[in-house]
């Protein structure tokens, strides 16, 4: 029995970053061998193994056989006689097809260490039109290591926009699609992750939402891109740069779905594209598995961002109902997460990068001014049903005093 680490951990080695796990494959052996030795076997569709002491896992190698479309749709061998070499054939990137054996030696078949130099992101063998989960997985690591100089090759690319065309990408079930998603949104760059997609025609079939906003007019004045789908592009990158969280990354994805509805003649105004997006949010989180904490936000921030961006403009009265309507006083780190996002968008502008954007302190100032009132206090010195209107007016005046105090 051989075991050599592989994969990611490999690869990560060679590109100087921190190793966060480590996946082991065992050549030369049989399940029960494994399990003798105090190894618990986890997986349905081969065998993988978790180690008795680390719990790291260990997969027994194997080669496969494509037997139908999709994630799913393949036959595999474990015996005890596949080789590591057999085993990195069937991995997805060159870059990925890395083993290292316990004396340090790297096997490398495919010339992975040669792309890692080159800052290439590559099929391995033709066998990546099998699996579309690939396809997703490079447009992640092109996104994931863009600060390093990594970019798809060329015919990486094609064989992507092949497999579009043969309809493969069809297959993608809903929860791979959000997993690669999400750990792309996790990642840098996350806006790269989308691009890629959109390069090899994936993002219709994936995000089709999204990519029905490029090709969208918005006024020049407030946006010199013009292009909606550049724009969110934008927006995606500049929410990575202010935050790290998976929500407010989202939000920003999606908080302009609604412009891609707009009717032509109304065009490039955008009116009503706030609620309307909202249900194309709703819609998305129903065909795939988004988390909740993601589509509460998104929704909040689609239908209040431009509310949001108008604050300087809003009478004291419209301003609490905003804070009322985005949860703040229930939910303040969710207000938070909808002001970085509102920020993200403001920002995500030709020539508006590095714009002040004095909206989100407003609204900050307002809050803590609006949190300042004695609910409690109120709610004891009037009735059931005048309450919410009797402190909703101590917050408006709240606000307002505040407001002239500045």
């Amino acid at each position: 029995m051989q075991v050599y680490l592989v994969g990611g951990a490999v690869r990560d080695e060679q590109l100087g970053l921190p190793v966060k796990e480590r996946d082991w494959c065992v050549v030369g052996a049989a399940p029960d061998e494994l399990l003798d030795q105090g190894y618990k076997q986890v997986g349905k569709d081969f065998p993988v193994f978790l180690h008795p002491k680390t719990n790291e896992e260990y997969a027994l190698a194997r080669t496969e056989r494509k037997t139908a479309a999709g994630y799913h749709g393949f036959a595999f061998d474990t015996s005890p006689d596949v080789t590591i070499e057999e085993d990195l054939s069937r991995r997805d990137l060159t870059i990925n097809a890395l083993a290292k054996d316990t004396d340090g030696k790297i096997i490398d078949p495919f010339n992975g260490l040669k792309d890692i130099r080159s800052g290439l992101i590559r099929h391995v063998s033709g066998a990546f039109v099998e699996d579309p989960v690939r396809i997703l997985r490079a447009a992640k690591f092109a996104a994931r290591f863009a600060h390093l100089g990594f970019r798809i090759a060329p015919e990486t690319r094609d064989l992507m926009r092949q497999m579009v065309a043969d309809g493969e990408v069809d297959a993608l079930v809903p929860d791979r699609v959000w997993k690669e998603a999400e750990a792309a949104l996790a990642g840098p760059n996350p806006s790269l992750f989308f691009e890629a997609l959109r390069s090899c025609r994936a993002l219709r079939v994936v995000f089709p939402e999204v990519d029905a906003l490029f090709g969208v007019p918005q006024p020049a004045k407030w946006h010199p891109e013009i292009d909606t789908g550049l724009h969110t592009m934008m927006v995606v990158a500049e929410s990575a740069r202010i935050s790290t969280d998976v929500e407010v990354r989202f939000a920003a994805l999606v908080h302009d779905l609604g412009k891609a509805t707009t009717e032509a003649a109304r065009l490039p105004s955008h009116a009503g594209h706030e609620q309307r997006g909202c249900k194309l949010i709703k819609k998305m989180a129903e065909r795939l598995p988004v988390p909740r904490a993601c589509r509460d936000l998104a929704l909040i921030v689609a239908e209040y961002h431009t509310h949001c961006h108008r604050a300087l403009e809003l009478r004291d009265d419209t301003v609490v109902r905003v804070l009322e309507k985005t949860d703040a006083f229930r939910r303040p780190e969710r207000f938070a997460q909808f002001l970085l996002a509102c920020e993200a968008d403001a920002r995500g502008r030709s020539g508006f990068q590095k714009r002040d954007y004095p909206q989100a302190g407003h609204l900050r100032r307002a809050y803590e001014a609006a949190c300042s009132v004695d609910a409690a206090g109120i709610a004891a010195a009037n009735s059931d049903q005048d309450i919410p209107e009797a402190i909703r007016n101590a917050r408006i005046a709240a606000v307002r005093e505040s407001r002239r105090a500045r």
